[in-house]
């Protein structure tokens, strides 16, 4: 796209990136539909957020260790220089997301999550934008990312393994329960708090259902729903075949990372894509012999070539899958309220940051690329790309 200027520039992208005014009947009935949904209100022009947009510069915030980085965005712990408060600050670029058609994405993250109200999704607190940038101010996740607990330990035992999966059903029934499809569940987007408990963050690859009462982008949920998103070791089978979207692919992608946590590998690593998509077609899944029974038999259903099939996806819904042996002694209503295990801090934790790397910043602006971004492990929130399993 052709941009006279950096002000000519700022002013396109926000034209794009408008959005549309809302129907105020759909409005009320998708208010009506859903008591555990903040709908945002038509108004105007467009529509008023939960989370507004601000009139904030990045030099309002001191900017911290580099969380994570992805093909359009980062992720930085951003300090807030007036109130203290901490946010993780994902930072999108635009010229990127204009270049590669990425704005419907950007769009949707921004609506979805500022009307969900669960304690396992991560909080959009506000946005602002400059010339270059688009920023979000997530939620804070000092435990870092599942992931890392993984490479930390070597894999998990089955307790830990057990408390995180059954976080993570509860996250997925509540989404499903609200017609959203995630679609990128794994553990590099399963965000841990302060206390151990899991935030699942990364919308922006979520596919809205028909009957969603989430108030979504006009024509999103009549768009194809089969087009190829997510992250090569967690896509199910039928999503390669080219099959329309599904709760069932979520559920896919639980039973991988039960597998991995378990493991400390993904059930279908392989050298190259190519290799992994051969081995999930093949359904080429072979299981360490000190797995449970209990954990085999539930990663197995949550394998099944079928996603009918997949627990969770069937006639009896959540219930199947919460009433699984492996989840047993699990106390689903105050699973929240349960101690969580304790997450093992990075080895360089509390060493001294000196050795900086601020070039990321160079597309932000005069003001702020001078600033000193220490680049540590990812941590409290994931970026939107899919990041290649170390």
């Amino acid at each position: 796209m052709a941009v006279g200027g950096d002000d000519d520039m700022e002013r396109d992208f926000a034209a794009r990136l408008r959005l549309a005014p809302s129907n105020p009947s759909s409005a009320s009935a998708s208010a009506s539909a859903s008591p555990t949904a903040a709908s945002p209100t038509a108004g105007g022009g467009g529509i008023a957020f939960r989370a507004p947009q601000e009139q904030f510069t990045a030099a309002d915030f001191e900017l911290g260790k580099i969380y994570g980085v992805g093909s359009y965005s980062k992720v930085v712990r951003a300090r807030k220089k007036d109130t203290g408060n901490v946010y993780a600050l994902k930072i999108m670029d635009k010229k990127f997301i204009t270049k590669e058609n990425k704005i419907s994405y950007v769009k949707m993250e921004r609506i979805v999550l500022d009307q969900l109200d669960h304690p396992g999704v991560i909080r959009l607190f506000f946005t602002f934008q400059d010339t270059y940038s688009l920023y979000m101010a997530l939620e804070s996740c000092e435990g870092g990312e599942l992931f890392d607990q993984i490479v930390r330990k070597g894999r998990l035992s089955e307790d830990e393994a057990r408390f995180y999966a059954a976080e993570i059903v509860d996250i997925l029934e509540y989404l499903h329960s609200v017609g959203l499809i995630h679609r990128d569940v794994k553990p590099e987007n399963l965000l841990l708090t302060s206390d151990g408990h899991i935030k699942i963050a990364d919308f922006g690859s979520v596919k809205p259902t028909v009957d969603t009462p989430i108030k979504v982008l006009p024509n999103s949920t009549n768009e194809r729903a089969c087009t190829f998103v997510g992250t090569a070791a967690y896509v199910p089978p039928e999503v390669l075949n080219s099959a329309p979207a599904t709760f069932g692919n979520d559920l896919w992608a639980l039973g991988c990372t039960l597998f991995q946590m378990l493991s400390g590998s993904s059930p279908f690593k392989d050298a190259s894509e190519w290799l992994i998509f051969q081995r999930i077609i093949a359904r080429d899944l072979r299981f360490p012999e000190f797995f449970s029974d209990e954990a085999r038999d539930l990663i197995d259903k949550l394998l099944d070539v079928d996603p009918t099939k997949r627990p969770g996806a069937g006639p009896d819904g959540y219930a199947s899958l919460k009433k699984h042996p492996f989840f047993r002694g699990i106390d689903w209503k105050n699973i929240r309220k349960t101690r969580a295990p304790k997450p093992t801090v990075e080895a360089n934790a509390n060493e001294d940051e000196d050795n900086q790397d601020s070039d990321w910043l160079s597309h932000m602006g005069s003001a702020h690329a001078n600033q000193n971004v220490p680049v540590g492990n990812n941590g409290a929130a994931s970026s939107s790309e899919e990041r290649k399993e170390k």
